[in-house]
């Protein structure tokens, strides 16, 4: 039974609870993270959920999500889910938190003290197929069109994040400076 952590409007410990309790019932907050992986042509790696996902199954979202375990750093959770879902690892970077709520349908809600982190990569990732149907590399322009185009096929969080996700693209990699198109 995988465990999330419960955390108040300042995300400070409060507690743990199973997995899918936080997410029924309205939802509790929990702390999460979500990772955006950059290649050198300024595109962001996404998923595609795997169709047997409980909750938004089949649709796109960013390059791995999760949730960090007790006594677990955000980037010591980002590189083992990175490993566990996509089948690589790569640089990662802490980049702001992003505190938002979505229906994720079926009854579940998304309460979530989200940590957004970046990384870079130009590989191709081995996907786990329980957890990733399939997989693309996208400019943050294009994404933000196809999502004005086709919202059902994105998760919520991500619609949520895009536009804050594109005002900090000049931190996709801290050590050097990019000029990144919005």
């Amino acid at each position: 039974m995988e465990e999330v952590i419960l955390v108040d409007s300042e995300d400070n410990q409060i507690g743990t609870m199973e997995k899918l309790k936080a997410h029924q019932n309205g939802g509790v907050w929990h702390r999460a993270l979500s990772i955006f992986v950059f290649n050198d042509k300024n595109q962001t790696m996404l998923q595609r959920r795997a169709l047997s996902k409980y909750h938004t199954p089949g649709c796109w979202s960013n390059t791995c999500c999760s949730h960090q375990r007790v006594n677990e750093t955000t980037l010591d959770a980002a590189h083992r889910r990175l490993k566990e879902e996509m089948g690589f690892d790569c640089e990662l970077y802490e980049v702001f938190n992003f505190p938002y709520q979505a229906d994720v349908g079926k009854g579940l809600k998304e309460n979530e003290y989200d940590h957004i982190v970046f990384g870079n990569y130009n590989g191709v990732p081995k996907l786990n197929s329980e957890e990733v149907y399939e997989w693309k590399w996208i400019s943050i322009p294009e994404l933000k069109n196809e999502i004005k185009k086709s919202p059902e096929s994105f998760t919520p969080w991500l619609k949520l994040m895009i536009n804050e996700v594109a005002k900090n693209l000049d931190k996709i990699n801290p050590t050097q400076s990019k000029k990144v198109k919005h």
